[in-house]
């Protein structure tokens, strides 16, 4: 009996060895950084493509003040209450302090500089298909900005979302930073266009559905989600009949500078936050996305699809 008793303690203490290994965070180290003199101009350019301040500037900020990354918006979800941290220069409240590998450990890793994961809220999982120079030149951007003291709270979720560490398993399903789309031939504003909406511009963070541990569902990749704001829905931005079809390249060129679509409508929700980012990129960028959005492959609209499907099921 007590064999018994010991061979069931020992598979336990190795099964918990074993899921506290699989769930450890997987940072970088300075030695695997390249060697790069920062750009600050190029990491200007990739801040307005992240979309920085949509998230990180003070709820409400305006004009210049959007430039004050003090954070203290709230992003409500199935799994709780999600606090954008202060990303200033502060080196006390905000990120000030932190190293180049620092940054990059929680742009592309989802890694804090105390070894923690973050949760995914943050969109690292499509930040991880930048490229590491890029991600330096934006903290560069970054530490030119005014420092703000302001900190903010700590997340309110629900239990278990609440273990961090359980975050590591989310990572294992989940990161994945190759590209999304195979596109065989593709020209260099195609290319350019892919990084720029599947690294840095995040698109399908929204513009695709989700699991129900809140995972991509890169199969139907940019076909449109329930809105994670609760209300609504995010449109299917894929070249078919469901998605963007009807618009041309130049359309959409137009209306990520402008906000106006091709129906004379304009964007609305925070749509509104990404097309102001979006219209300080240099055209050419505009028009390398509008290229890539006409090449991946014509899906029909999730949303709607699961809507049927769930229907005929008599869900």
């Amino acid at each position: 009996m007590r064999r018994a008793a010991a061979v069931v303690l020992l598979l336990v203490l190795a099964a918990a060895a074993a899921g506290w290994l699989l769930t450890a965070p997987d940072p970088l180290t300075a030695a695997d950084l390249p060697r790069h003199e920062p750009d600050a101009a190029n990491g200007e350019r990739m801040f307005y493509a992240g979309g920085c301040t949509s998230c990180h500037a003070a709820p409400g900020a305006r004009g210049d003040e959007k430039l004050r990354l003090a954070g203290g918006l709230d992003l409500t979800s199935p799994f709780g209450t999600f606090r954008v941290p202060n990303i200033s220069p502060d080196p006390d409240s905000g990120i000030g302090g932190w190293s180049d590998v620092d940054f990059v450990n929680a742009v592309m890793r989802g890694v804090s500089p105390d070894g923690e994961h973050y949760y995914p809220s943050f969109p690292y999982p499509s930040y991880a298909r930048m490229r590491v120079e890029d991600v330096l030149d934006m903290k560069a951007f970054i530490d030119t900005l005014p420092a703000v003291r302001s900190t903010v709270a700590g997340h309110a979720l629900a239990f278990p979302y609440s273990i961090r560490r359980a975050v590591g398993v989310w990572k294992r399903l989940n990161m994945h930073p190759e590209p999304v789309v195979a596109l065989a031939g593709a020209g260099p504003e195609v290319a350019r266009g892919q990084y720029l909406v599947e690294g840095p511009g995040h698109c399908g963070e929204c513009h695709t559905p989700r699991d129900a541990l809140g995972g991509a569902r890169l199969d139907q990749w940019l076909a449109g989600a329930p809105n994670p704001e609760g209300r609504g829905t995010i449109p299917n931005i894929t070249p078919h009949a469901d998605g963007i079809a009807r618009w041309s390249t130049g359309d959409i060129a137009y209306s990520l500078e402008t906000g106006f679509k091709p129906d004379f409508d304009s964007f609305g929700g925070s749509m509104v936050a990404v097309q102001d980012n979006m219209a300080r990129l240099p055209a050419e960028d505009r028009a390398a996305i509008a290229a890539y959005l006409k090449a991946v492959p014509p899906l029909p609209d999730a949303v709607t699809s699961q809507a049927r499907t769930g229907a005929e099921s008599g869900g």
